[in-house]
């Protein structure tokens, strides 16, 4: 396994792709627009990035449909994997890998507050600092050891099982002796989360009545749910959780669109009675940490105790596309568009 760094160019124009329009719900292509303008150059305390690897993630559904974050003719908010080309800040270096908040464009000014992570000398291939030892990857981390350890003979089920988050989710708490069920969206993806990602069973969430085969494989109920789906399956779950169960809220992919709020069944008295815990978990809210938990995946990755898939496409005019094949569900792993032609 090896960090070194792939052959790329350097456009004399940036190219970037930017919200055109408010999306309503998901994203569609027809809410960017790919537009062209100067190389910036960096300030004192700035890098200049060349993008290579940019990531598509559900949680730029969000992004999009927030004008305080997102405006109109802005490069798409985005996270990246780059290589600092041009450095005026203090202890980075021309041919640095860093990762972060790079926006969908071929260069990126950034400062240490946009990144997540900088490898000087990277240990993994760079896809891998996207995925899983990118924000998926320091999610599952993070949220599990935080705020709900998964403990040997305890029952664990996970939403989008399959996913950048939820394979790493399984995989530890797999190695953890936890015994792990998974749900997730294809035939092919319940094969990969039982003979890659460590998930005792899987099951298709397409195909099955999903309180049936739960009631059957795990009839004593979960001690752990981490959830990145939210919605319907949610409601079923609650249902199904132990005595003193606990919920890591992750994600919400089920939701298309937050405004008006869904309504579904009442949950209060499911978390009375069954006295359970349920957390959110953000990411970004534990950047200092970043870092640390990166290490300690790297050690995982090469010691071959983590598995990981990466759905790679090419070229940034596919990116709005890849985005929402990914929010239909359609890919295979962490999804990444290589821009570095």
């Amino acid at each position: 396994m090896t960090g070194a760094l792939p052959a790329f160019t350097t456009p004399a124009r940036n190219r970037a792709m930017v919200l055109a329009r408010r999306p309503g719900g998901n994203p569609e292509p027809g809410d960017f627009a790919l537009s062209e303008g100067p190389v910036p150059v960096p300030g004192d305390g700035e890098i200049l990035v060349r993008n290579l690897y940019l990531s598509a993630d559900p949680v730029q559904r969000g992004w999009a449909a927030n004008p305080a974050l997102m405006p109109i003719g802005a490069a798409m908010r985005a996270l990246a994997v780059g290589v600092v080309i041009d450095s005026r800040a203090p202890g980075m270096a021309a041919g640095d890998v860093v990762y972060g908040m790079l926006g969908w464009q071929d260069y990126a000014l950034a400062a240490r507050a946009d990144l997540l992570s900088h490898s000087p000398s990277p240990r993994a291939p760079l896809p891998a600092y996207a995925g899983v030892l990118g924000m998926p990857g320091v999610t599952a981390w993070l949220a599990l050891h935080d705020l709900a350890p998964p403990l040997a003979g305890r029952t664990v089920l996970v939403s989008t099982a399959a996913g950048s988050v939820g394979s790493v989710v399984g995989q530890i708490a797999r190695q953890a002796g936890a015994h792990v069920l998974g749900l997730t969206g294809s035939e092919g993806k319940v094969a990969q989360c039982t003979e890659r990602f460590g998930y005792h069973q899987a099951f298709d969430y397409h195909r099955h009545d999903l309180a049936e085969v739960l009631e059957r494989a795990c009839p004593g109920g979960f001690d752990l749910y981490f959830d990145n789906v939210g919605g319907a399956i949610s409601d079923m779950v609650l249902r199904m959780m132990a005595k003193n169960g606990r919920i890591i809220q992750c994600g919400t992919a089920a939701t298309a669109s937050w405004s008006p709020p869904p309504t579904g069944l009442r949950p209060e008295r499911e978390i009375l009675m069954r006295t359970l815990t349920w957390s959110g978990f953000v990411i970004f809210d534990h950047a200092d940490r970043f870092g640390e938990a990166t290490e300690r995946l790297t050690d995982l990755l090469l010691d071959g105790k983590l598995s990981h898939e990466a759905h790679v496409e090419t070229g940034i005019e596919r990116v709005p596309e890849v985005l929402a094949e990914m929010l239909a569900g359609r890919n295979q792993g962490k999804t990444l568009i290589w821009i570095g032609d």
